[in-house]
């Protein structure tokens, strides 16, 4: 069978058979669209996998007339699961990457169906809303989610919207304002999807030390949306054998979009190849002008650790985030 595209129903499939090769299922950000995994949708079908970016009824952008329509956080990971499940059954290894809240979906499928993924790529992953450019007022909007006005207020995207390149930037926002939508995602974000967003991380929190599947870490140092205190939780408290954590120094939260684009990917290959998915180097670090890894993230790798060799380990105390992080961007630099 040849790829798996996006659709908001089962998988459609064309082309020849393939079966048994490896199947990537890719899971946006919440009220966006599989457009923010096109980057890595591509680059993974030219490393041989087979790819399916469902479009999951509620969570994401323009699937239902009323957008206060979300549906609960259960039938988005029922949804995603069961196109875990049609991958399964058309290929032997199955990997899932996610951005965003997409990560999370991702987390909480690793929590109750760890047999069926070998490896994931964890992207921004957002459990708290703790950016930069978070409003002050997001406490309040959190208490407001258990109240009648989650099914009328709207909570409208914000500057930077996600990207650091300033180009991609303004072409984001003039479509945004003009179109209600953008290859970012939606204008804004409904109340109640939030809201079940909230309570989704809220379980993935409780339950992540149940998660053993081999996790790679990527979060953008700068990232306007999630701080890296998300990366740093996750890193830290799954009980996986292999944890792989990388910093990035050139986007903010949209990394699957944004300048360390290219770099995402080529990690995101590499650890789906370590984990039996092939041994052939990547053509996205065969492409003329990309990057090496070793000189634009800040890359830090050990099982179960965040900023090894930095600082002090996880269980040590006394060391903030922002002391790690400081001393990360000092390694950066040198």
């Amino acid at each position: 069978m040849g790829p798996i595209e996006q659709s908001a129903g089962k998988p459609a499939v064309a082309g020849e058979a393939s079966e048994g090769g490896p199947g990537a299922l890719l899971l946006h950000g919440l009220a966006g669209s599989p457009v923010e995994m096109h980057h890595l949708s591509r680059c993974l079908r030219q490393a041989g996998f087979t790819v399916h970016v469902p479009v999951i009824p509620g969570y994401a952008f323009g699937t239902r007339a009323d957008p206060f329509d979300t549906g609960a956080w259960e039938q988005w990971v029922a949804y995603a699961s069961g196109a875990l499940d049609t991958l399964s059954q058309r290929h032997g290894r199955i990997y899932v990457a996610g951005l965003c809240i997409g990560a999370v979906l991702a987390l909480r499928l690793a929590i109750v169906r760890p047999e069926r993924i070998c490896a994931m790529s964890l992207i921004s992953t957002t459990l708290h809303h703790d950016g930069w450019a978070t409003p002050w007022y997001r406490k309040v909007v959190r208490l407001a989610g258990h109240t009648p006005l989650r099914r009328h207020v709207k909570l409208h995207e914000r500057f930077p919207y996600g990207l650091k390149n300033e180009r991609l930037r303004q072409r984001v926002a003039r479509a945004m304002h003009t179109e209600g939508s953008s290859a970012a995602g939606a204008e804004f974000l409904p109340l109640s999807g939030l809201h079940q967003a909230y309570r989704l991380s809220g379980y993935v929190r409780r339950n992540i030390r149940r998660v053993t599947t081999p996790s790679l870490v990527l979060h953008a140092i700068d990232d306007d949306v999630a701080s890296t205190r998300n990366a740093e939780f996750v890193a830290r408290n799954v009980r996986a054998s292999d944890v792989r954590t990388v910093l990035y120094r050139h986007s903010y939260h949209i990394l699957t979009m944004d300048d360390d684009k290219e770099a995402v990917a080529e990690e995101t290959i590499g650890f789906f190849r370590r984990h039996g998915a092939g041994a052939s180097a990547s053509p996205v670090a065969q492409r003329k002008g990309v990057p090496q890894l070793h000189q634009d993230p800040v890359d830090f790798s050990g099982p179960n650790t965040w900023l090894p060799g930095v600082m002090a380990g996880p269980g040590d105390d006394g060391i903030s985030l922002d002391e790690e992080l400081a001393a990360a961007r000092s390694v950066a630099q040198a």
